[in-house]
């Protein structure tokens, strides 16, 4: 492998992999022996690269202008404008413009030839979509509530018609064709539920948070769900 692809190569593992990533590890998402690891590490240095960390401890990598362009292969490049592309069908426009947007940022900083690639792909999304209830509730709140692990009261009228209003703890958001879903923790039921956005009245911040629960709560569900298809 030519060095200059080497060093490419680790800059990619180093941004993908959760810091700190131990010298092991890159050694094998890289295929190098850990020897040319540290060399390579200390070549990345030389050139600017701010990475943090030592032999036994864990390297992480801070980004920087002066560090060198993010690199894609041609699959990897088909696969981003084919999922942003894909955004369209959701019927999120703000979700749009902001696959959208992140995508030209990335285009921006490849090289030309890897640039023409994400202008001219062969691969295209068109899918049919059935006309789709307008949820009253706007997604960014949801999204937000999701971020910032804070709950939410809705006004929630069910598959049978019937309506209740809920404290929920909102987890996830799900984008179908036909529907946007919402996964939350209901301290009414003290359960899991899946919520039709479209079936909310309203939704607005309850004042609470369940900070730091989110990840936790969803490793739950994920186990209850593989139970029970066991």
């Amino acid at each position: 492998m030519a060095r200059s692809d080497r060093l490419m190569r680790l800059m990619d593992v180093l941004r993908r992999l959760p810091a700190p990533v131990t010298a092991q590890r890159l050694a094998e998402e890289t295929g190098i022996s850990p020897r040319q690891l540290y060399r390579d590490i200390a070549t990345l240095r030389a050139g600017g690269a701010l990475i943090d960390g030592a032999a036994g401890l864990g390297y992480t990598l801070t980004e920087d202008p002066a560090l060198p362009p993010q690199s894609f292969d041609r699959i990897e490049i088909e696969a981003l404008v084919l999922a942003v592309s894909g955004l369209g069908t959701l019927g999120d426009p703000v979700l749009e413009k902001a696959g959208q947007a992140a995508l030209a940022r990335i285009v921006a900083t490849l090289p030309d030839r890897q640039a023409q690639q994400a202008i001219h792909t062969v691969m295209r999304s068109f899918r049919a979509v059935d006309a789709r209830p307008e949820p009253l509730v706007d997604p960014a709140l949801l999204r937000e509530a999701c971020w910032e692990e804070t709950d939410l009261l809705i006004h929630y009228r069910d598959l049978k018609e019937r309506e209740t209003e809920r404290l929920i703890w909102p987890l996830g958001l799900s984008y179908g064709p036909q529907s946007l879903m919402l996964l939350a923790h209901c301290r009414l039921r003290m359960d899991f539920r899946v919520f039709h956005v479209a079936r909310m009245g309203w939704a607005r911040p309850g004042g609470g948070t369940f900070r730091p629960r989110r990840v936790g709560l969803l490793r739950d569900y994920v186990a209850a769900r593989q139970a029970g298809l066991r």
